[in-house]
C-alpha cells in the first residue's frame, strides 16, 4: 500500500486515509496521496508485463490495501489502430481506446467502481449507492451484485431505457428522481450524510476517481509505453480528463515513460458544454448548464465536480475543448461504426465529432498520434438513432425481387 492519505487541492491539508472529500478547512475537493518515491522503487516495465491483463496490473498507482478481491476481469481492453477512420478523416494515425468492451457492463466506469468497491470493503461499509446519469448505474449494480453488497442507485428520470433495464437486472433498488443529474446528486449527498452509506462518487469520490486513471495507463503501456501526442476524452463531471493528465505524469515519474508532451482534448455536447464554454471564451470560472438538452445523457452534468481542473489541464498541456451538436454526435457514431466496426453509445459519437472538428480547425496535427476514448457501449442508446438510419427493406422470400433491390443498392454507390 503505497496511499499516505487524503490531501485538499486547494489548500494542501491532508487527511488520513478514510471516507473523506471534501476539506473541512477551505471546502476544496480531496485526492489521494501517494509515496511517489516509494512507488517508483517498486513499479517496474517487467512487472506491470508479469501480471494479469486486468486494470489492477498497475496496483502501485491504485490506492488499494492487500489481495485484489473486486474487478479482477475489468480493463486491459483494446487499443484499436483505426487506419479506416484515420483516411475518413485526413490524418495518420488514429487509435481508439474501447472502453466499449470493458466487463462487465461494457464502460469504463467498471474501472472507477472496482476502485470504489475495493475502498468500501476495506473501510467496512455494508450498503453501495451512487448518483448517475446511466453508466455508473450499471456498472455499481453490477459490482455490487458480485461482490455481496446491497445497493441503491439514484438516476434522473428520463434515462435511456437500456440504461434503466441494464441497472435492475442485477436486483439493486433503483430509485428515478424527477429533474436533472445535478438535482440527483445534491439528493444523493444529503442521503449520504444521513446514512452510513459507500456513495461511490460523493464520500468516496477521492478513491473512486483514481480508477480512470487504469485506461490512460493502459493506453501508454499498449503504445509501447509511449505518450501519444493527443488525447481525446469526453466529459461530463470532468474527472476523467484530469485523470488522462495525472496518470501520465505518474508513468513518467515513475520512469515508466520518457518526459511526454501530450495535447488533451475535452469533449462535450453542445446541449451541455460547462467545461468546453469555459475553455473556448477563456474564462476563469464554470459557468453551469441549469436545463442540459442533449442525447448524449452520459454527459449531461450541468454543473461538474471537476469542471474547473479539467479546463485548466486542457490550457496547460496545449489542447483545447470543443462540443458537438445532437446532428453531429449521430454522425460521429456512424463514422465510428463504418469505417471500425465499433458501435459506441453518444458519449462516443461526441468524442468522434469533437475529434472530427479538432482536425479540421488544426489543433490536431494530421502526422501526429491520436488517441480517442471510447468510454461506452451503443447498445446502451439505441434511442439516439431512432429514424437516424436507412429502413431495411422487406421483401417476399424471392430472387427476382432480392435482384431488384441489389439493383437499387448498386445505383445509390
Amino acid at each position: 500500500m503505497f496511499v499516505k492519505g487524503l490531501k485538499c487541492r486547494e489548500c494542501g491539508k491532508e487527511y488520513p486515509d478514510s471516507a473523506l472529500y471534501v476539506c473541512d478547512y477551505c471546502f476544496g475537493p480531496l485526492e489521494v496521496d501517494y509515496d511517489y518515491d516509494k512507488i517508483k522503487k517498486n513499479i517496474s516495465i517487467e512487472k506491470i508485463k508479469s501480471r494479469q491483463p486486468n486494470m489492477w496490473r498497475y496496483r502501485e498507482l491504485l490506492p488499494i490495501k492487500g489481495d485484489i478481491e473486486i474487478g479482477k476481469d475489468v480493463g486491459f481492453t483494446p487499443l484499436v489502430k483505426a487506419d479506416n477512420l484515420a483516411r475518413a478523416l485526413g490524418v495518420k494515425h488514429i487509435y481508439i481506446k474501447n472502453d466499449a468492451v470493458n466487463f462487465p457492463t461494457l464502460s469504463f466506469k467498471d474501472r472507477v467502481v472496482s476502485v470504489a468497491i475495493a475502498k468500501a470493503k476495506e473501510f467496512g461499509f455494508k450498503v453501495i449507492a451512487c448518483a448517475s446519469t446511466g453508466n455508473l448505474a450499471n456498472a455499481t449494480a453490477a459490482l455490487a451484485a458480485s461482490s455481496g453488497f446491497e445497493s441503491f442507485v439514484f438516476i434522473p428520470s428520463n434515462l435511456e431505457v437500456g440504461k434503466v433495464l441494464g441497472t435492475l437486472i442485477y436486483g439493486t433498488n433503483l430509485v428515478k428522481i424527477e429533474g436533472s443529474y445535478d438535482k440527483v446528486n445534491r439528493l444523493c449527498t444529503e442521503i449520504a450524510g444521513k446514512h452510513n452509506w459507500a456513495f461511490v462518487n460523493i464520500n468516496l469520490r477521492p478513491y473512486y476517481a483514481e480508477g480512470s486513471k487504469s485506461l490512460t495507463f493502459e493506453i501508454l503501456e499498449q503504445l509501447g509505453f509511449k505518450a501519444p501526442d493527443n488525447i481525446v476524452v469526453p466529459m461530463a463531471g470532468g474527472s476523467l480528463i484530469t485523470k488522462v493528465g495525472k496518470s501520465i505524469e505518474e508513468f513518467e515519474y515513475c520512469g515508466l515513460i520518457e518526459k511526454h508532451n501530450t495535447k488533451i482534448f475535452g469533449a462535450q455536447a453542445t446541449g451541455c458544454n460547462p467545461i468546453t464554454s469555459t475553455v473556448k471564451e477563456k474564462r476563469e470560472f464554470i459557468k453551469p448548464v441549469k436545463n442540459p438538452d442533449t442525447i448524449a445523457k452520459s454527459l449531461a452534468i450541468g454543473n461538474p465536480a471537476d469542471g474547473y481542473y479539467a479546463a485548466d489541464l486542457m490550457h496547460k498541456s496545449g489542447g483545447f475543448g470543443e462540443d458537438a451538436t445532437d446532428d453531429e454526435i449521430v454522425e460521429g457514431m456512424k463514422l465510428l461504426a463504418s469505417t471500425e466496426g465499433i458501435f459506441t453509445e453518444t458519449a462516443g459519437g461526441v468524442t468522434v465529432a469533437v475529434a472530427k472538428k479538432l482536425i479540421e480547425k488544426g489543433y490536431i496535427n494530421k502526422n501526429e498520434t491520436t488517441v480517442l476514448a471510447i468510454t461506452g457501449n451503443g447498445l446502451k442508446t439505441l434511442e439516439a438513432l431512432n429514424g437516424k438510419l436507412n429502413e431495411a427493406p422487406v421483401i417476399n422470400p424471392n430472387l427476382e425481387e432480392f435482384e431488384e433491390i441489389l439493383k437499387k443498392i448498386r445505383e445509390k454507390k
